[in-house]
Order: structure tokens, then C-alpha cells, then sequence
């Protein structure tokens, strides 16, 4: 019996542990253009995830949920009208020996967030007020509209700020979360090997200032380098004749890795409604980026909102590709990735077809954004973007991977 017990404990541990994310805020003060960013790797068990809008409290707003939620009950990473942003990362060193039974809340405690907070001080005074115990263990990170960034370490009951525009604690412009809080118990949690990676790469890209959206949907959340072996899987490309597995475990992306948001807060003065949620759909090594706004009708691209069939469509072809990159199934398959369908010396791996089209789809709504912040947000614009997106995107589907969405 002790030994079943120390087994139950173990597992559970190790699915908890999945319920994983690799975060970072950067202060506007440090990024080339002056606006914010928040980002948020999400790794779960959940693998179907979507964008939905919402326009059930003070404010409205665009989240990243579980597409099997299909009323949208927790949202795991938005933006509201109000230019307020939230995401967050699970921090299991938070919470120890409380034996409270309510859990799990993060994604309920985010959606209150963006329905009735403005501000990064109207939510650390949300976050004070709110019902105890809260039912959560997680660094939830925040920026607004006026410059506003911070992490919240946040328990049943306790709360702990680090002010991201607070030299002291960030000299270089920004402060990295994966699985533990600073303030929690030393040596607990996870994802100390995915933080050392990105620290790594945030601490090069603050020193050549390149602190943008694209370095992190280009850089951090497609990394391929493991800081504790030196490992980068880029120098390692494999000829395209046949397989070749690799360890796959602690890298920032991993067979967990779900999707990604990058949101970019505005500048002092500028329109909330700029705010924009730079989003990868799916296991983000076979899937494409696209920025969306709030619109008044709460428009979104096709591909990536929850359709009729109870999934967003782009995260399901990237599900589709993900299984050809980690094809053995049985045992512990999902810890070894073939490296040559992803990537290989002939150019034929699924990253590098996509990526392409990425770029082309980024340069297009940095080019839109450029215009409506000289001459102000057009919902016109913004739904043709989102048509062209879904056409652009689905031909390249159809062409490289022989994918048919009608």
C-alpha cells in the first residue's frame, strides 16, 4: 500500500507537472517601439485550444480557451477594451502543505479579470478582494494600457507583486516565470531548466535590442536550444532520407506546448483598441502566427475561433502534423521528436515550409498597425485581414500537407 501511495503521489505530480507554461513580461520602457508585451507559452493536457470573444462584463474581450469549453467558463490568456492583458503561468512551489480542496481556479479567476479590471492596480486590488481561498497556485502576469506590468505570485492566500517597470527588480527591462515563484519555497516546482533557456535568450535579445513580439513567437517559443545539455536541435539537421529521433524533454516547446499569445499593450496616448494578441494556434512547431483585435462585433479569423465542429480548424492541422512528428505511441514515445520531418537539409520539413508563410502574414499586420496608428483602427481593415489570413493560410495547408478546409 506504501508503495501504490508513492506511485499515485508520483503520477500525479507528473500530470500536474504538464499543466506547464514558460512566461514573460517586458516593460514598454525596454522594447524598441515603447509598448508592452506579455507572453505566455501555454503548455497542458488540453490540446484543442481556440480564441473566442466575450461580451459579458464591464469590458469585452478576446481569450484563449480550452475548446472543449465551449461557453468559454475559463479563459487562459486575453485582452480587453480597456487595454488591460492577463496570462499566467501554474507555480507549483506556491501552496505548500495548505490542504485546501478548491483548485484549478486560474483560468475562472482570469476571466473575472478581463471582464471588470482596467488597470495593473484595479487588479492587484481585484486579486486582494477576492474570495479566499482563491483556489489557485500561479504567477499571473499583467499589463494596461498606461505602462502597467507586473507578475502577481498568487496562493490561496497570499500575494506577492514584482513591479516589471521597477529597476531593482528588472535592470533590464523584463522578468521571465515558468513553474515557480519567486516568493515560494526554495527548490519547489518546475520548469527551472525552461527558465534558465529563456533567460538566456531574453538576457541577448535585451543586450541587442531586440525585445519585440516576433523574438518571442520566432525565438522563445520555437526554440530548440536546452540550456542544462547545450543542445541546439538547429545545428543538428538531419538529411531528409530517413528518421532520426531525438530526446525531446525540457525545451521550451514540447509535446505539452499547445499554443502561444503575444500580446503587445500601446503606448502612453495612444487607442486601447490597438491593443493587439499575437496568437500561435496549436503546437506552435507546426502551426502560424496571427494578430487580432476587438472588433465590435467580435470577429475573429476563421481558423483559429471555435467553429461548428467544436474546434478551431488551424490547431487541429497543427495537432495533425504534430502526430507525424512524434509517431510512436506506445511507452514513452512523446518523449522523442524525428527531427527530420520537422526540419532537414533538403528543406522539407514542416517548420521550414511554414515559416514562410508566417513571415508573410506578420510583415502584413505589422504594415496594417503601422497605418492605424497614424490614422486610427479600421474594422474594415481588420476583417479583411482576417479573410485574407484564412485564405492564405488554408492554400498553403492544402499545398503542403494536402489539408482541405471548407
Amino acid at each position: 500500500m506504501k508503495f501504490i501511495s508513492t506511485l499515485l503521489c508520483t503520477l500525479l505530480l507528473s500530470l500536474s507537472a504538464a499543466d506547464a507554461c514558460t512566461t514573460a513580461i517586458v516593460s514598454g520602457n525596454f522594447t524598441p517601439d515603447g509598448r508592452p508585451l506579455l507572453l505566455k507559452h501555454r503548455d497542458t493536457s488540453f490540446d484543442q485550444n481556440a480564441l473566442m470573444y466575450f461580451n459579458d462584463g464591464k469590458y469585452s474581450y478576446i481569450g484563449l480557451i480550452n475548446a472543449e469549453d465551449p461557453e468559454g467558463k475559463e479563459v487562459w490568456a486575453g485582452f480587453n477594451s480597456a487595454g488591460f492583458a492577463i496570462m499566467n503561468s501554474e507555480s507549483y512551489n506556491l501552496n505548500i502543505s495548505d490542504t485546501t480542496r478548491l483548485r484549478d481556479m486560474e483560468g475562472v479567476l482570469m476571466k473575472k479579470a478581463l471582464q471588470s479590471c482596467a488597470t495593473v492596480e484595479e487588479f492587484e486590488t481585484f486579486l486582494k478582494n477576492y474570495s479566499k481561498p482563491r483556489g489557485v497556485r500561479a504567477n499571473f502576469g499583467v499589463i494596461d494600457a498606461h505602462g502597467g506590468a507586473a507578475y502577481f505570485e498568487t496562493g490561496n492566500f497570499t500575494v506577492a507583486k514584482i513591479d516589471v517597470n521597477d529597476k531593482a527588480v528588472a535592470p533590464f527591462g523584463y522578468v521571465i516565470r515558468t513553474n515557480f515563484s519567486a516568493t515560494g519555497a526554495v527548490d519547489e516546482g518546475y520548469g527551472y531548466i525552461r527558465y534558465q533557456t529563456a533567460d538566456m535568450l531574453f538576457s541577448r535579445a535585451a543586450a541587442t535590442g531586440n525585445l519585440t513580439y516576433r523574438f518571442m513567437l520566432e525565438d522563445v517559443s520555437r526554440s530548440l536550444y536546452h540550456s542544462l545539455t547545450k543542445v541546439d536541435l538547429y545545428n543538428d539537421i538531419p538529411p531528409e532520407s530517413k528518421p532520426h529521433f531525438v530526446y525531446f524533454e525540457d525545451f521550451i516547446p514540447r509535446f505539452s506546448s499547445v499554443a502561444t499569445a503575444v500580446i503587445q499593450g500601446v503606448k502612453s496616448g495612444e487607442p486601447a483598441g490597438l491593443t493587439t494578441m499575437w496568437t500561435i494556434p496549436g503546437f506552435q512547431l507546426c502551426t502560424v502566427a496571427v494578430p487580432v483585435w476587438l472588433t465590435t462585433d467580435g470577429d475573429l479569423p476563421e481558423l483559429v475561433r471555435r467553429g461548428n465542429a467544436g474546434i478551431a480548424p488551424l490547431c487541429d492541422m497543427a495537432l495533425r502534423l504534430k502526430k507525424k512528428c512524434f509517431p510512436v505511441t506506445r511507452g514513452s514515445g512523446r518523449r522523442y521528436m524525428d527531427l527530420t520531418v520537422l526540419l532537414n537539409r533538403d528543406g522539407s520539413g514542416i517548420l521550414q515550409k511554414i515559416l514562410p508563410v508566417e513571415s508573410k502574414v506578420l510583415d502584413k499586420g505589422e504594415n496594417i498597425l503601422d497605418k492605424w496608428r497614424q490614422s486610427g483602427f479600421s474594422e474594415k481593415e481588420a476583417l479583411g485581414f482576417y479573410d485574407w489570413f484564412d485564405e492564405t493560410v488554408k492554400q498553403a495547408y492544402r499545398e503542403y500537407f494536402g489539408f482541405s478546409v471548407k
